[in-house]
C-alpha cells in the first residue's frame, strides 16, 4: 500500500519549528515528524527560514525574518507571504492524498473542488464574526477543533472532529520542583492576565517568574497593569526557548493560568504536565479539557481559590503528572487522531 500523501500548510509568521515565539509552528512541526514516524508522506509548505527536516516547499522568509531584517515592514507583507504560499499550493495540489491547512481563510478558495479533501486546523477562537462569516460561505471546508470547547463555535457542517494538540514527548523531561516559586508563562496581555498570576502568587507568598513577551498589539497593558507589580519576588524574564521552559518549569511549584477569554487549548499547560509541573486554571474555554482537577493540577473560579490550591499544591504527584502526558498529550496520539480523520474525509 502507497503512503497517504499529506501536505502541511503552516503559517508564515514564524518559522517552523519556531524559535521563542509560535505555539501554532510547534505544533505543525511536531504533527509532520510524528505523521512521517507512522509512514505518511509529508510535504510542509512554510517559510524559507524553518529547519524542520520534512520535505518543505517555501522560498520566502516568514514575517518575523523580514521584521527582524527590515525592522517595520507593510502591513500588507502578510497577505504578500500567504499569496506565494498558496501559489505554492495551487500547482501541486493533484500530488497530495489530504491538504492539512493551519492558516486563516484564503486556503478555502484555492482548494475549490478539493475541499472535500482536505482539513483545517484553527489554531484561535472561533465565536468571532470573521469566522463565522467565512464557515457560512464553505459549509463544504471540513474543520478540526483543537478542543470540543472550541469546535461548539463551528458549524455542524463543517465540523470534522476533535484533536487535542500533542508534543514529542521527549522535548520536555520530568522536573523535580522544589524551586519555590511559581511560573506564568504567555504574552504579557489582557487575555492571559500576568497581573493576577501575580496577585495570586502574593495572596500565597510565593515569589512568581513569568516568561514571555509583551503583546505589540497591546503594549500598555504591560506598562500599566504588569510593570508596577514587577519586583523582588515577580520577576519577568522576557520570552524562552523550550531549554528555556524547561528549566522554568522543571523547578517550578506550578503553572499558573488565569486566562479570562475562551482560551481554545492553552499549549503551556501540557507543557507544564510534561515537566510533572501542576497546573492552575481558571475554568475558562478548554481548561476542562486538559487539567484533570486533583490530579494534573486545579480548575479554579476566581483568584482568591487559585491562591488556596496554589497553597496546596504540593500534595499533587509529578511523577503521575508526567504520566498524565505521555497518555494523553503526546505528538504521535496527535498524529495518530489526524490520521484517522484523514482516512474518514477520504472514505467519503
Amino acid at each position: 500500500m502507497k503512503p497517504l500523501r499529506v501536505a502541511q500548510v503552516a503559517p508564515n509568521i514564524f518559522p517552523t519549528p519556531p524559535g521563542l515565539s509560535g505555539g501554532t509552528e510547534r505544533i505543525v512541526h511536531d504533527l509532520c515528524k510524528a505523521l512521517e514516524s507512522l509512514n505518511v508522506d509529508v510535504t510542509l509548505f512554510a517559510p524559507s527560514d524553518s529547519e524542520c527536516d520534512t520535505v518543505r516547499i517555501g522560498h520566502l522568509p516568514s514575517l518575523s525574518a523580514l521584521e527582524a531584517r527590515y525592522g517595520a515592514v507593510p502591513p500588507s507583507i502578510p497577505q504578500v507571504l500567504e499569496a506565494v504560499q498558496m501559489e505554492a499550493l495551487r500547482k501541486r495540489l493533484e500530488s497530495f492524498d489530504i491538504v492539512h491547512c493551519h492558516g486563516e481563510f484564503v486556503h478555502a478558495a484555492l482548494l475549490g473542488e478539493r475541499r472535500p479533501q482536505s482539513l483545517t486546523t484553527i489554531h484561535w477562537r472561533v465565536d468571532e464574526l470573521d469566522r463565522q462569516l467565512f464557515f457560512a460561505a464553505f459549509p463544504d471546508l471540513p474543520v478540526a477543533g483543537i478542543s470540543n470547547s472550541q469546535l461548539e463555535g463551528v458549524p455542524q457542517a463543517n465540523r470534522a472532529g476533535v484533536v487535542h494538540h500533542g508534543l514529542d514527548a521527549s522535548r520536555y523531561r520530568l522536573g523535580k520542583g522544589g524551586g519555590g516559586y511559581a511560573a506564568f508563562i504567555g504574552r504579557m496581555t489582557d487575555q492571559k492576565q500576568p497581573d493576577a498570576a501575580i496577585r495570586i502568587a502574593q495572596g500565597a507568598a510565593m515569589p512568581i517568574k513569568l516568561a514571555g513577551a509583551i503583546d505589540v498589539g497591546n503594549p500598555t497593558y504591560f506598562r500599566e497593569r504588569v510593570e508596577p507589580l514587577i519586583g523582588r519576588d515577580a520577576k519577568h524574564l522576557g520570552a524562552i526557548d523550550d531549554e528555556g521552559k524547561q528549566a522554568l518549569l522543571g523547578s517550578a511549584e506550578a503553572l499558573l493560568f488565569p486566562i479570562d477569554w475562551p482560551e481554545p487549548f492553552g499549549l503551556v499547560m501540557i507543557e507544564a504536565m510534561a515537566c510533572g509541573t501542576p497546573v492552575i486554571a481558571f475554568n475558562r474555554g478548554a481548561v476542562p479539557e486538559i487539567v484533570e482537577d486533583g490530579v494534573t493540577g486545579f480548575i479554579v473560579e476566581t483568584e482568591g481559590e487559585a491562591t488556596e490550591a496554589l497553597k496546596r499544591i504540593g500534595g499533587l504527584d509529578r511523577a503521575a503528572i508526567r504520566a498524565r502526558f505521555e497518555a494523553r498529550f503526546t505528538a504521535r496520539r496527535m498524529a495518530e487522531d489526524y490520521l484517522a480523520i484523514y482516512r474518514r474525509l477520504l472514505a467519503r
